[in-house]
This record gives C-alpha cells, sequence and structure tokens, in this order.
C-alpha cells in the first residue's frame, strides 16, 4: 500500500500536535511533581526536577514521545469510532513509557514504584494528548487516516 504525501502531511500535524500536547501535559506533571509532591512526601524527593538541561532533555524526549503517538494514534483509530482503540493506544504508550523509567531508575529502592509502575504520569500525559488529537479530528483540523 502506498501512502500518499497528503497522507503523509496529515500525520505529520498529528505528530506536531501530539507533541505540543504531550509535552505541555509533560511540563505541568513536572511541575507539579516538583513543587508539590517532592516537596510534601520526603519519599517522593526523586521526583524533583531541576530547571536547566535535565528538564530539558526531559522535554525534548516528550516532544518525540507525543510525536510518535500522534502519528501512531492516527493510524490506529483511522475513522474508526471505537473507545476500546483509542483507550488502549493510550494505555499502551503509557505502560511502555511508564515501565521504562521502573527499569532505568532506583524507584523500587525508593519505594515509590507503585505510581511510577503504573504509569500514571505518562498515562495522564497520552490522556491529554489523546483529547486534544480527538479534538483536532472532530473539528476537521487532521483528517483521520483513510
Amino acid at each position: 500500500m502506498t501512502v500518499s504525501a497528503a497522507e503523509r502531511i496529515e500525520s505529520c500535524k498529528a505528530g506536531g500536535l501530539g507533541a505540543i500536547a504531550f509535552a505541555f501535559a509533560y511540563f505541568i506533571a513536572a511541575l507539579v511533581n516538583s513543587l508539590v509532591l517532592a516537596v510534601r512526601v520526603e519519599s517522593l524527593a526523586q521526583l524533583q526536577v531541576s530547571v536547566g538541561v535535565e528538564l530539558a532533555v526531559k522535554v525534548a524526549i516528550a516532544l518525540l514521545s507525543g510525536f510518535l503517538f500522534g502519528v501512531t494514534y492516527r493510524y490506529i483509530i483511522r475513522s474508526d469510532g471505537n473507545s476500546h482503540l483509542k483507550d488502549g493506544a493510550v494505555l499502551a504508550f503509557g505502560l511502555v513509557r511508564g515501565l521504562a523509567s521502573i527499569e532505568t531508575s532506583d524507584y523500587l529502592v525508593l519505594g515509590v514504584w507503585l505510581p511510577t509502575a503504573l504509569g500514571v504520569e505518562s498515562v495522564f500525559c497520552f490522556a491529554i494528548a489523546r483529547l486534544v488529537l480527538d479534538l483536532a479530528l472532530s473539528c476537521g483540523w487532521i483528517e483521520p487516516f483513510h
């Protein structure tokens, strides 16, 4: 199957919008983690993100994650209204991203593995990206994949 240039442009639009929505949601979550949770709960101090290179790298990764989600989400849902596909895409991306953070961190040792294991932050960010993409699709700003 050959994908037309118009389809690729729509995919890039979905990716760009997904990147912006996910990165914005991630930035809000990082602020809440750093300014509220890490300050009030001692065992969550590891959630604190310092402003500077660390935050820039994390936001860049969030942009890439959101872009890949946006492109993939457009292909997953096509013109189908199946909410299970939409929920499954968010959960799959959220769990993969959330579980990867366990693999590369000391969260299990610190005793804060449950929120990370569930990928709550990642699922939240992908859910926000999904809502923005669904809005864009329903308004016709992005065409569903045919």
